[in-house]
Protein backbone atom coordinates (compact mmCIF):
# COMPACT_ATOMS: atom_id res chain seq x y z
CA UNK A 1 0.00 0.00 0.00
CA UNK A 2 2.80 2.40 0.88
CA UNK A 3 4.46 2.00 -2.53
CA UNK A 4 1.17 2.70 -4.31
CA UNK A 5 0.33 5.74 -2.20
CA UNK A 6 3.83 7.22 -2.52
CA UNK A 7 3.65 6.72 -6.28
CA UNK A 8 0.29 8.47 -6.39
CA UNK A 9 1.49 11.39 -4.25
CA UNK A 10 4.64 11.75 -6.36
CA UNK A 11 2.51 11.72 -9.49
CA UNK A 12 0.30 14.48 -8.04
CA UNK A 13 3.20 16.72 -7.11
CA UNK A 14 4.82 16.12 -10.50
CA UNK A 15 1.62 17.22 -12.23
CA UNK A 16 1.53 20.36 -10.07
CA UNK A 17 5.17 21.33 -10.53
CA UNK A 18 5.87 20.21 -14.10
CA UNK A 19 2.40 19.96 -15.69
CA UNK A 20 3.09 16.46 -16.87
CA UNK A 21 2.42 13.02 -15.47
CA UNK A 22 5.09 11.10 -13.60
CA UNK A 23 3.55 7.79 -14.64
CA UNK A 24 1.82 6.82 -17.86
CA UNK A 25 -0.78 4.59 -16.23
CA UNK A 26 -4.08 6.09 -15.09
CA UNK A 27 -4.77 6.19 -11.37
CA UNK A 28 -7.93 4.37 -10.36
CA UNK A 29 -10.31 5.01 -7.47
CA UNK A 30 -10.72 1.85 -5.40
CA UNK A 31 -12.40 1.39 -2.04
CA UNK A 32 -9.10 1.89 -0.19
CA UNK A 33 -7.99 4.93 -2.14
CA UNK A 34 -6.12 5.78 -5.30
CA UNK A 35 -4.45 2.77 -6.90
CA UNK A 36 -1.91 2.26 -9.67
CA UNK A 37 -3.23 -1.09 -10.82
CA UNK A 38 0.05 -2.53 -12.17
CA UNK A 39 1.82 -1.80 -8.87
CA UNK A 40 -1.01 -3.37 -6.92
CA UNK A 41 -0.98 -6.57 -8.95
CA UNK A 42 2.81 -6.66 -9.07
CA UNK A 43 3.25 -6.50 -5.31
CA UNK A 44 -0.03 -7.63 -3.72
CA UNK A 45 1.46 -10.95 -2.63
CA UNK A 46 3.44 -9.08 0.04
CA UNK A 47 0.35 -7.68 1.71
CA UNK A 48 1.37 -5.51 4.66
CA UNK A 49 4.87 -6.97 4.78
CA UNK A 50 7.96 -5.12 3.62
CA UNK A 51 8.79 -5.80 -0.02
CA UNK A 52 12.18 -7.55 -0.25
CA UNK A 53 14.81 -5.48 -2.07
CA UNK A 54 15.32 -8.33 -4.52
CA UNK A 55 11.70 -7.92 -5.62
CA UNK A 56 12.14 -4.20 -6.15
CA UNK A 57 14.84 -4.80 -8.73
CA UNK A 58 12.08 -5.17 -11.30
CA UNK A 59 11.37 -1.47 -10.79
CA UNK A 60 14.81 -0.56 -12.14
CA UNK A 61 13.38 -0.74 -15.65
CA UNK A 62 10.89 1.93 -14.66
CA UNK A 63 13.66 4.23 -13.50
CA UNK A 64 14.64 4.73 -17.13
CA UNK A 65 11.36 6.57 -17.59
CA UNK A 66 12.25 9.14 -14.94
CA UNK A 67 14.24 12.08 -16.15
CA UNK A 68 16.75 13.85 -13.96
CA UNK A 69 14.26 16.61 -13.13
CA UNK A 70 12.11 14.01 -11.33
CA UNK A 71 14.80 12.94 -8.87
CA UNK A 72 14.65 15.98 -6.55
CA UNK A 73 10.86 15.77 -6.45
CA UNK A 74 10.94 12.06 -5.62
CA UNK A 75 13.51 12.70 -2.91
CA UNK A 76 11.31 15.45 -1.41
CA UNK A 77 8.26 13.19 -1.45
CA UNK A 78 10.26 10.47 0.29
CA UNK A 79 11.60 12.97 2.83
CA UNK A 80 8.09 14.22 3.65
CA UNK A 81 6.06 11.01 3.40
CA UNK A 82 8.51 8.12 3.62
CA UNK A 83 8.16 7.84 7.38
CA UNK A 84 4.40 7.32 7.16
CA UNK A 85 2.84 3.87 7.01
CA UNK A 86 0.66 2.71 4.17
CA UNK A 87 -2.38 3.14 6.38
CA UNK A 88 -1.41 6.71 7.26
CA UNK A 89 -0.85 7.55 3.60
CA UNK A 90 -4.16 5.94 2.73
CA UNK A 91 -5.90 8.08 5.35
CA UNK A 92 -4.42 11.20 3.73
CA UNK A 93 -5.82 10.23 0.35
CA UNK A 94 -9.29 9.59 1.82
CA UNK A 95 -9.83 13.05 3.26
CA UNK A 96 -12.77 15.12 2.02
CA UNK A 97 -11.98 17.09 -1.11
CA UNK A 98 -9.21 14.81 -2.36
CA UNK A 99 -9.37 13.57 -5.96
CA UNK A 100 -10.21 10.08 -4.70
CA UNK A 101 -13.07 11.48 -2.58
CA UNK A 102 -14.46 13.39 -5.54
CA UNK A 103 -14.45 10.31 -7.78
CA UNK A 104 -15.40 7.68 -5.20
CA UNK A 105 -17.85 9.48 -2.92
CA UNK A 106 -19.15 12.30 -5.09
CA UNK A 107 -18.79 10.73 -8.52
CA UNK A 108 -19.76 7.29 -9.69
CA UNK A 109 -16.58 5.59 -8.47
CA UNK A 110 -18.29 3.26 -6.01
CA UNK A 111 -20.37 1.83 -8.80
CA UNK A 112 -17.58 1.31 -11.32
CA UNK A 113 -14.71 -1.10 -11.39
CA UNK A 114 -11.52 0.81 -12.09
CA UNK A 115 -12.99 4.32 -12.07
CA UNK A 116 -10.29 6.67 -13.33
CA UNK A 117 -9.13 9.63 -11.29
CA UNK A 118 -8.36 12.13 -14.06
CA UNK A 119 -4.90 13.69 -14.07
CA UNK A 120 -6.52 17.12 -14.39
CA UNK A 121 -8.33 16.57 -11.10
CA UNK A 122 -5.14 15.36 -9.40
CA UNK A 123 -3.16 18.29 -10.80
CA UNK A 124 -5.78 20.81 -9.68
CA UNK A 125 -5.73 19.38 -6.15
CA UNK A 126 -1.95 19.57 -5.80
CA UNK A 127 -1.76 23.05 -7.33
CA UNK A 128 -4.32 24.18 -4.76
CA UNK A 129 -2.14 22.67 -2.01
CA UNK A 130 0.76 24.75 -3.33
CA UNK A 131 -1.31 27.93 -3.35
CA UNK A 132 -2.69 27.45 0.14
CA UNK A 133 0.46 25.81 1.48
CA UNK A 134 -1.64 23.19 3.22
CA UNK A 135 0.96 20.65 2.97
CA UNK A 136 0.11 17.16 4.06
CA UNK A 137 0.14 16.74 0.32
CA UNK A 138 -2.26 13.96 -0.18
Amino acid sequence: MKLIKLTYISHGWNLAFYSKPLISESVQAWKYGPVVQSLYHGFKQFGNEEIPKSELECLQDLSKEFVSENVPLLEKVWEKYGGLSGLQLSALTHQPGTPWDKVWNHGDGKNLIGAIIPDDLIKEFYIEKLKTKTGSGH
